[in-house]
């Protein structure tokens, strides 16, 4: 299924994980030049702003390509655009395999420009082909990008493929529910609530179970999304400006109404961030802690969207000292910690981080400059009797 050469996909982990070891101080640069020279992998671009460029430049790539075609077909454009259209995916796609087969291309910029524009020609393509009274079915559109998009991913291994998906199959399911369910509107919320759920347990077992590292950036880009979509299914926000924007008075009303059973989505909005820094604590899960962080955030706008308790600028004072005495007292509790939650640096991050930071700062706020100590010569100038003049009537 995977498109690229087993053996140079493996080296491009073997790559990744002794870089991250060079960073946190286990081997040396020398060490990891060796390791790389030693090892043939595909062409990626690690550098993120170098990527951004290539994809830029793939992108008028692909655009030049399209337009240079559009151009020879001009004289029969109106009777056949539709089929320029699915000519213009199946461009992409063969460029893609291409580039990942012969040239070795493995999230390198052009290759993702290239597939990413032949799946956004292949959803015009297909809503021009299901329209009705110029009205696309949206439903069929948004299954094939699921469905492409899952695909993708499973042969070239993109991460935008894998977020695709999941909006793919996301939208698939909420758009179901809402037009084809006499009681979808109501229901909308608890259906996403239970399938992030499921889905999220589902992505954590995979990847627990995982043999080779190929799928589990995906899975665990999975888990993330799921665990932001579990959250904002049951937000009281979420839930009641949607319930708004969907009803026939949307463009009539300026506030929107209460809805059925909010204290239990209160109750959800305030416990689940809770809940996931105290289980992202307890298990170690990073990604959980800072979706956590977020949720939190996010809470503290919801409460302050219906509920004016306090002037913006007293509540900002005081969230602030509340934050700065949670987090001096966790430092000074969790600083000498060996095991378990601890302040202590990661070995897998920048061992000079801190020392550098604090430099920093403490340049920065009294000003100091290092100081340059001049060699002086070994020759005496001076005792001159004229202005400028370095002799005197003795030698």
């Amino acid at each position: 299924m995977i498109a690229y050469d087993k053996t140079l996909l493996d080296n491009v982990y073997i790559d990744e994980e002794a870089n991250r070891l060079k960073e946190s101080g286990f081997i040396s640069t020398e060490q990891y030049k060796s390791i790389g020279n030693q090892l043939p992998k595909l062409k990626s671009q690690n550098n993120i702003f170098i990527r951004i460029g290539f994809f830029i430049l793939g992108c008028m790539l692909y655009a030049s390509i399209c337009g240079f075609i559009s151009l020879l077909g001009l004289g029969i454009m109106d009777d056949a655009y539709l089929f320029f259209i699915y000519l213009f995916a199946i461009i992409g796609f063969g460029a893609k395999e291409f580039m990942s087969i012969e040239m070795n291309y493995f999230g390198f910029g052009l290759d993702d420009a290239f597939i990413l524009g032949a799946i956004l020609a292949l959803l015009i393509a297909v809503g021009l082909t299901f329209e009705q009274n110029y009205d696309p079915n949206y439903l069929i559109v948004i299954i094939v990008m699921a469905i492409v998009s899952s695909i993708s991913y499973l042969r070239y291994l993109n991460l935008s493929l894998a977020l695709l998906a999941c909006f793919g199959i996301t939208a698939s399911l909420a758009y179901i529910t809402f037009e084809y369910c006499v009681i979808g509107k109501s229901i909308l919320p608890f259906v996403m609530l239970f399938f992030s759920g499921a889905c999220y347990f589902i992505a954590k077992k995979t990847v627990q179970n995982l043999t080779s590292p190929y799928y589990a950036n995906g899975l665990k880009l999975a888990k993330g999304f799921c665990l932001i979509l579990f959250y904002l299914a049951g937000n009281y926000y979420v839930v009641r400006e949607l319930n708004f924007s969907l009803s026939e008075n949307y463009y009539y009303d300026d506030v929107s109404p209460e809805i059925p059973f909010a204290i239990v989505f209160w109750a959800f909005t305030i416990s689940i961030p809770i809940i996931y820094l105290i289980f992202s604590l307890k298990n170690k899960d990073r990604m959980m802690l800072w979706v956590g962080f977020l949720a939190l955030c996010f809470t503290l706008f919801t409460v302050r969207m219906y509920h004016h308790v306090l002037p913006p600028e007293v509540a900002l004072t005081i969230g602030g000292l509340v934050v700065f005495a949670f987090t001096y007292f966790a430092i000074k509790k969790t600083k000498f910690n060996e095991t378990g939650i601890t302040f202590k640096a990661d070995r897998f991050t920048n061992p000079n981080a801190f020392a550098n930071l604090q430099t920093l700062v403490v340049a920065s706020q009294f000003g100091l400059k290092p100081e340059a100590k001049v060699e002086e010569s070994p020759m005496e100038f001076g005792g001159g009797g004229f202005s400028g003049g370095g002799s005197s009537e003795g030698f």
